[in-house]
């Protein structure tokens, strides 16, 4: 009898019975869009929960990028990591602007800000880091650098949800951070994100963007776009925030399992938390060394598919790897031999909240098995 299939991820869903009495106050009201009261109250409930003063919703997590990079005023060159999403350069480049790609730590995966000061040039005018797999950047160095030369800092923080460093979200760092709601992360609506910012004035700026470029009902202020989320995914959002922190606990379980049995394992590297980081467990790569494993990468994540278990090479292949980028002078692998190992290494294991206990150890059994 053929196994049941282990997904690599699987969403947050709030209850249907519930969503049913949100959708029904919503067809009452005969509002489901334009900055509704749903819209309205999830931005104030995910502000109050992320610990952030100003957080605009978006309809998915790639305009939040373009919309920052608009907001402030970006030209030229943008500092940026090979080792993400390809939205992550994607949307430099649809603000008409030249992603330099810079090489990683292999500790984990972030940009190595000991790599940034040799790549900047005159027409470099802002860093894009990405805190991947949720793991806080070195915020801390990047804004050093970015002062030293008058770089604004813009953060992907799509794997960051309810990331705190010392009891402060991560959020808080750079001129402003970006958050994905996808369904396969953490916290989901559906399709979603938000830009978060520190000062009203461009918080108000950004809610202009992303509804045409409207201050007013007759004056448009910039050439916006419209990216709102809508009422019916606000809602949807309100009752998945009422459970994200028992989903976050149940990923820290799965992870420790994983980590319980791969710590004994020659070849295999995971990503340990930090001391002082709450951590929220979006993803768990771990990183294969052939030789000592006996195994290549792409040998297990076969192995794991012929069992009926689904993993993810993520990242891989590298953004800058694609045909797309793949002509630009950074983006040449002799510059970037960290980020090419490490999406030449990972594998990410099955990694969600409802992800039942005898499914990880069928999933240990395979990758510990020879």
């Amino acid at each position: 009898m053929k196994q049941n299939q282990i997904t690599v991820t699987s969403p947050l869903l709030p209850d249907l019975r519930d969503f049913e009495q949100y959708l029904e106050d919503i067809w009452n009201r005969k509002w489901l869009t334009n900055n509704g009261h749903y819209h309205q109250e999830l931005e104030k409930a995910l502000s109050e929960y992320l610990g952030v003063p100003y957080l605009s919703l978006f309809t998915n997590g790639t305009l939040p990028l373009i919309t920052a990079l608009q907001a402030m005023r970006i030209t030229g060159e943008v500092i940026t990591t090979p080792y993400s999403f390809v939205a992550t350069t994607h949307s430099i480049w649809w603000n008409n602007l030249k992603p330099v790609f810079v090489d990683v730590e292999e500790e984990t995966g972030n940009i190595d800000p000991e790599k940034i000061e040799a790549a900047i040039t005159p027409q470099t005018t802002a860093i894009m880091p990405v805190h991947v797999y949720g793991t806080p950047c070195n915020t801390k160095r990047i804004q050093e650098i970015a002062d030293i030369y008058g770089l604004k800092v813009i953060y992907d923080a799509a794997h960051a949800f309810g990331v705190n460093v010392d009891g402060k979200s991560i959020l808080e760092a750079g001129d402003m951070s970006t958050l994905s709601f996808h369904a396969t992360k953490v916290y989901n609506t559906i399709e979603g994100g938000a830009l978060i910012c520190h000062d009203a004035a461009t918080k108000k700026r950004i809610d202009y963007l992303k509804n045409f470029g409207f201050a007013g009902e007759t004056t448009v202020v910039a050439p916006g776009i419209n990216s709102k989320m809508d009422e019916i995914r606000s809602a949807y959002g309100l009752l998945n925030l009422k459970q994200v922190d028992d989903a976050i606990e149940r990923r820290k379980h799965v992870a420790e399992m994983y980590k319980a049995v791969l710590k004994d394992v020659p070849g295999i590297r995971f990503l340990n938390d930090i001391e002082g980081v709450r951590h929220n467990y979006s993803y768990f790569p771990i990183f294969i060394t052939e030789n000592e494993y006996g195994m290549s990468r792409d040998a297990l994540y076969a192995k794991l598919k012929e069992n009926n278990i689904l993993g993810r090479r993520y990242f891989y292949p590298l953004i800058s790897n694609f045909p797309v980028y793949r002509g630009l002078e950074s983006a040449n692998p002799v510059n970037l031999p960290v980020a090419t190992k490490l999406a030449e290494q990972v594998l990410c294991l099955p990694m969600y909240a409802d992800l039942k206990d005898e499914d990880v150890e069928r999933i240990l059994q395979v990758v510990t098995e020879k």
